[in-house]
C-alpha cells in the first residue's frame, strides 16, 4: 500500500502543475491582446473591430469558467485533496482484494523452489603472500643510514665541545716542543706524544713537571690526570711552565716500598730488603680495595699565617688528611686536630724558601688548592729537617691522596716499557744486518759519470797481474 502511494503521488503532483500552468495561460492571454491593441499602428486600424470581438468572447469564456470559485488557489487545493482521497480509497479497496502482496509472493516463490544440488568444487587456492623483501630491506637500510648520520652528528657536537689548547713543553736539553692537546688526553698520552717527537728512551721516570715562578713551587703531574684541566687552573698571562724531565723518585714507592712502609726501622736494615719482600709490601698495601697509608708521624716546622715565623708542630698522616697534636694533648685519635684534607689540595715542592721566607731549612713543601696561583693565606707551608724526610712526607701524601690509582699508573708505565723493549729486541737483528750491508757495500759515485753498475772482476785468473814498475825519472845534466 505504502509503495503504491509513493509511486502515484508524483503523478498527481505533475497533473496539478499542468492544470496550474493552463489556468495561468488563460488568464494572461487577454492582457497580452490588450497591450497589442494599444501599441498597434494606424495601418492596423481595419482589424480593431475583429480583435475587440475576440477579446469579448475570451472574457466571456473566462467569466463562465470562474463562476462558483471565489479564489483560484483555494479551489485547486480543494480539488487536489478530494482527488487524492478518492484515489487512496480506491487503491485500498483493490489492495485488500488481492491474495498476497508482491513482496510476500516473491518470498513464497523463493521458498517453493528446491535447493540446488551440492557439487564438490575444488577449494579456492589463495596465492601466497608476496613478501616485500626489497622494500623492507630498503627501509632498514634507510633507517640505519639515518641512525649513522645522527651518531656522526652527535660525535661532531661532542668534538666541538672538547676544549683544545696549544701547549709549549720545555725539554731537558733547553729546546721546546709545541703540542695541540684536547681535554680528553691524560698526562700519560701527552708523554707518549713527546716520546714520539723526541725519540728518547721511554723509561718510567719521565714526567711532566708544572712550575710556578711566582710562588717558586713545582709539582710532578700524575699520569691519570687530564692535562688540559690542570692548565685551565692557570690565570691569564701566567708565567707557569711545563717541563719534560726525568724524576727518579716518581715511582719510588713501588721500586723501594720499604722506605715508606718500614721507615721506623734502621736504614741499614732497609737496604738489604730483597725483591720478594718488596712484592709482599706492595701487595699488602696496594693489593686491596683501599690503600694502607704509611704510618708516618713526626715534627715539622709550620709557617704562621702572614708572618715569617716558624714553629715546630707534631704531625700525623692519615688517609683523610694531615693532623696535628694540639698543645697539651696526646696523640690519641680523639685529641688530634685536622690541619688539612687532601681532597682539594695538591702537594708541591719549593725552591729557595730559605731566603724568601727565612725557613729553617731548604727542604720545604706546600699544600694548596690548584686554583690558587698567587700568595694567599690559604697556602700551607711546611719545612722538613733533611731531604730524606722531605721525600718521605711528599711521597706519603701522594699515596694517601691518590691511593690505588698510583699503582695502576705504575703498572701501565711498566707494561708499555716492556712492550717497547720486546719490539726493540725483535728489530735488533734486522737493524744489525742492515748496518752491516750498508757498511760493506759503500761505493763512491761520480755524479757526472754514466750511472752504470761497477765492472766485475774475474777472480778465477791463473796468475796475478804483473806489478807495474814506473821508469825512473830522467837525470838532468849539471852545468
Amino acid at each position: 500500500m505504502v509503495t503504491l502511494m509513493t509511486l502515484i503521488r508524483p503523478l498527481l503532483l505533475s497533473v496539478q502543475e499542468a492544470l496550474r500552468s493552463a489556468l495561468h495561460l488563460c488568464l494572461s492571454r487577454p492582457m497580452q491582446t490588450q497591450q497589442q491593441s494599444n501599441t498597434c499602428s494606424p495601418t492596423q486600424s481595419l482589424n480593431v473591430e475583429d480583435d475587440t470581438a475576440e477579446v469579448k468572447d475570451a472574457s466571456q469564456e473566462q467569466s463562465s469558467f470562474s463562476i462558483g470559485f471565489t479564489d483560484l488557489k483555494e479551489s485547486l487545493n480543494e480539488l487536489e485533496d478530494q482527488d487524492l482521497d478518492a484515489l487512496v480509497a480506491d487503491l485500498e479497496s483493490k489492495s485488500s482484494s488481492e491474495e498476497l502482496p508482491p513482496f510476500e509472493e516473491a518470498v513464497s516463490l523463493v521458498e517453493e523452489q528446491p535447493p540446488p544440488a551440492l557439487t564438490h568444487e575444488p577449494p579456492l587456492t589463495v596465492p601466497p603472500e608476496v613478501t616485500e623483501e626489497p622494500s623492507s630491506l630498503m627501509q632498514t637500510t634507510k633507517a640505519q643510514t639515518k641512525l649513522d648520520k645522527i651518531k656522526m652528528a652527535l660525535e661532531k657536537l661532542k668534538e666541538a665541545k672538547v676544549r683544545k689548547l696549544i701547549v709549549k713543553v720545555l725539554m731537558s736539553d733547553g729546546s721546546s716542543k709545541t703540542l695541540m692537546v684536547d681535554g680528553r688526553q691524560t698526562v700519560r698520552e701527552v708523554l707518549d706524544t713527546l716520546f714520539e717527537k723526541s725519540h728518547c728512551d721511554q723509561n718510567i721516570n719521565w714526567s711532566l713537571c708544572e712550575t710556578n715562578p711566582e710562588l717558586q713551587i713545582e709539582r710532578d703531574l700524575e699520569d691519570h690526570e687530564f692535562f688540559v684541566e690542570l692548565l685551565s687552573d692557570w690565570i691569564r698571562h701566567s708565567e707557569n711552565k711545563v717541563h719534560f724531565i726525568t724524576r727518579p723518585h716518581k715511582y719510588v714507592m713501588f721500586t723501594d716500598p720499604q722506605l715508606f712502609f718500614m721507615w721506623k726501622k734502621k736504614i741499614s736494615s732497609q737496604g738489604v730488603v730483597n725483591k720478594q719482600t718488596k712484592e709482599l709490601l706492595i701487595k699488602e698495601h696496594f693489593g686491596g680495595s683501599s690503600v694502607i697509608v704509611p704510618d708516618l708521624e713526626g715534627k715539622l716546622y709550620l709557617k704562621e699565617d702572614g708572618k715569617k715565623v716558624w714553629r715546630s708542630q707534631y704531625f700525623l698522616l692519615r688517609a683523610s688528611g694531615l693532623y696535628y697534636v694540639p698543645k697539651g694533648k696526646t696523640k690519641s685519635s680523639s685529641d688530634l686536630a685536622c690541619f688539612v684534607r687532601f681532597e682539594k689540595v695538591n702537594v708541591y715542592t719549593t725552591s729557595n724558601y730559605r731566603e724568601k721566607f727565612k725557613a729553617p731549612t731548604s727542604f720545604c713543601f706546600v699544600l694548596k688548592h690548584p686554583c690558587i696561583q698567587k700568595d694567599s693565606p690559604y697556602i700551607k707551608i711546611l719545612c722538613c729537617e733533611d731531604e730524606d724526610s722531605l721525600l718521605l712526607w711528599v711521597t706519603s701524601i701522594r699515596i694517601a691522596k691518590y691511593g690505588p690509582v698510583l699503582y695502576q699508573n705504575y703498572q701501565e708505565a711498566v707494561k708499555r716499557l716492556s712492550i717497547l723493549q720486546t719490539v726493540r729486541n725483535k728489530d735488533a737483528p734486522r737493524l744489525k744486518d742492515q748496518d752491516d750491508q750498508s757498511n760493506g757495500n759503500t761505493f763512491v759515485v761520480n755524479p757526472c759519470a754514466d750511472p752504470s753498475p761497477p765492472a766485475e772482476f774475474d777472480s778465477d785468473l791463473d796468475e796475478p797481474p804483473p806489478n807495474f814498475i814506473p821508469p825512473s825519472p830522467p837525470r838532468h845534466a849539471t852545468p
